[in-house]
């Protein structure tokens, strides 16, 4: 399940380390609607030590939103390192947005 992420939790999702996948949406964002669902399908397919699933409401979050400049919306993140690795914009297909995750994954502990 993703997480809600806010101007006040952010920074602290992020220094867990692990890489974290970030879908900016609004309420009032039809396709971002449809998206949700993909996108919580793919974020119960992968554990917590592989990566961090997170939505950023940007009528909520308005620095983070402003911060990234996000203008369309769904804009989809992965963020490593602290460095966006990857971007995405518009509603990505759940094997498009399975297969960026895989990407940037952390490894699985053996």
């Amino acid at each position: 399940m993703a997480l809600e992420i806010t101007d006040s939790n952010y920074k602290e999702i992020l220094a867990e380390g692990k890489p974290v996948v970030v879908d900016f949406w609004a309420p009032w964002c039809g396709p971002c609607k449809m998206y949700n669902a993909i996108f919580e399908s793919i974020a119960n397919n992968y554990t917590n030590q592989e990566c961090h699933f997170g939505r950023i409401d940007v009528d909520k979050a308005t620095d983070l939103g402003n911060n990234y400049r996000i203008s369309k919306l769904p804009t989809t993140f992965i963020i490593k390192q602290n460095q966006i690795v990857a971007t995405a914009v518009g509603v990505l297909q759940n094997q498009t947005l399975k297969a960026l995750v895989d990407q940037y994954k952390a490894k699985s502990p053996k």
